[in-house]
């Protein structure tokens, strides 16, 4: 039987999303402090089942002016980005605690738009792997069914949305980290362009830009207002505006279908029939749909692994510098001591990976100049169940699991695509299944706006009524 949570009840967040909790601050008729009690009371009856929350402070930090489009609505951010005052501990029992000194540079992009934190969310270590996992201690679990993953890293902010703790949270994504768990969850992220906004310092340091920033929302509208709002406090100048985006456009769009993933992998049947389902949608809109093959060349999964590998390695050996005196190596999990040391194996292979992967970006524009998105699975199956993907699962093992689960969503991050994740239906056994729209470089206005499509056309499944 599905052991469902939620924390929907009749109190000032009610079902709200974040732009209509944020009008009503502007007019008076709740306050902030009104509505992070509500979030708190919320967290307090659901988070003892989620594992969702890793830090709370003793009160919460309110905007110290209501000038955010957003003042006083209440969110938790990733607990790989820094908040002056919070401690930042990146999923790892290697890292003792200890309180940033100041907000990081995308967290205070983040916090321009007047968000309430109340805390910070689980990530599995280092963000390695695809569900919110430990070798020790509760996992992150699914609102939808406590018994599966809601995937990660971001899971502890997908968590939370989708139990309706917050409307919003914040997550990253530097292989499907946003992506993975908006679809296991039910949600809506978008992973934006490379360079789109401010980088925190961890994905500054990275020869290959992996990682972009972003927020999980329960509506497309909450997306489009993110991301409008997070450009009035920075934009790149290189990279056209996305602007404000409130609804699909009347433009003709060619769509490219992509099924098969860069392993090779085909979806199961459940993931096949959301996307033909989705591609009828966008068929009746008046969009061309035609299939596609892979849009990178094979190589680059065994290229992706290798630059993962060495991640996991740099991890480990510059630990103290990033993280403290304090760091302890010999306390990281299984799995990033595994990637570890199959990048130490194969240490010769890797000026090669790096060269293949930054040439990944040409295969993809190419395929772009010809369609105007395509249409994916966001994963290769349906939800797992907690402990398919565990940290301590034999290392050969679960990393060939891994793969195979996320065999779509690397292609964005090595190329620096924009691509994004809504819900499109409900498993038999009443889990979300997500379908993925990737675009072109800079171009995550046209994945906005087919986006606001799909969610008029198939309504996106709630928690608090699904069956």
């Amino acid at each position: 039987m599905t052991d469902r949570v939620h924390a929907f009840t009749d109190d000032a967040l009610g079902e709200y999303d974040t732009v209509a909790l944020a009008e009503q601050v502007r007019t008076g008729a709740v306050s902030p402090a009104e509505l992070a009690d509500a979030a708190i009371a919320r967290a307090e009856t659901v988070d003892s089942r989620l594992h969702a929350i890793v830090y709370r402070p003793r009160r919460p930090r309110i905007a110290g002016t209501d000038t955010g489009v957003w003042y006083g609505v209440p969110a938790f951010v990733k607990d790989n980005a820094d908040v002056a005052g919070m401690p930042s501990c990146h999923g790892s029992a290697a890292i003792t605690p200890r309180p940033a000194d100041k907000d990081d540079r995308f967290t205070a992009q983040l916090l321009s738009t007047g968000l309430t934190v109340l805390g910070k969310t689980a990530l599995p270590e280092f963000g390695f792997i695809s569900t919110t996992e430990f070798e020790h201690g509760e996992p992150t679990r699914n609102p939808w069914d406590t018994g599966y993953t809601v995937g990660g890293s971001s899971g502890g902010s997908a968590a939370m949305v989708a139990a309706g703790v917050v409307p919003v949270a914040h997550g990253n994504d530097g292989g499907g980290s946003l992506r993975i768990p908006a679809a296991c969850a039910g949600l809506v992220s978008l992973k934006p362009s490379r360079f789109r906004h401010r980088d925190n310092a961890q994905a500054r340091q990275l020869p290959i830009k992996l990682v972009s920033e972003g927020v999980l929302t329960r509506s497309v509208r909450d997306q489009a207002a993110y991301h409008a709002a997070a450009e009035r406090y920075w934009r790149n100048p290189k990279l056209p505006p996305i602007g404000a985006v409130e609804g699909p456009s009347d433009r003709p769009l060619r769509i490219g279908l992509l099924t098969t993933a860069a392993n090779g992998r085909e979806p199961d049947a459940a993931t096949a029939a959301a996307v033909t389902a989705t591609a009828g949608i966008l068929e009746k809109a008046g969009y061309v749909v035609e299939p596609i093959a892979t849009p990178v060349a094979a190589s680059l999964v065994e290229d992706f692994l290798q630059y993962w590998a060495f991640l996991a390695q740099m991890s480990g050996t510059t630990g103290k510098l990033g993280h403290g005196r304090s760091f302890d190596a010999s306390r990281l999990d299984p799995f990033t001591r595994g990637l570890a040391a199959s990048f130490r194996r194969r240490l010769f292979a890797t000026p090669g990976a790096l060269y293949r992967l930054n040439k990944a970006r040409a295969d993809y524009d190419a395929v772009l100049t010809r369609h105007d998105a395509i249409l994916s699975p966001v994963l290769t199956h349906t939800t797992p169940e907690i402990g398919y993907l565990n940290p301590a699962v034999p290392f050969p093992e679960l990393l060939e699991r891994v793969t195979n689960f996320v065999g779509y969503t690397p292609v964005n991050n090595v190329t620096g695509s924009p691509s994004i994740a809504v819900p499109a239906g409900l498993t038999e056994s009443g889990l979300p299944v997500g379908v993925m729209l990737s675009g072109a470089y800079g171009d995550e206005r046209t994945l906005l706006e087919l986006a606001f499509l799909l969610e008029a056309e198939n309504p996106f499944p709630r928690i608090t009524t699904a069956s």
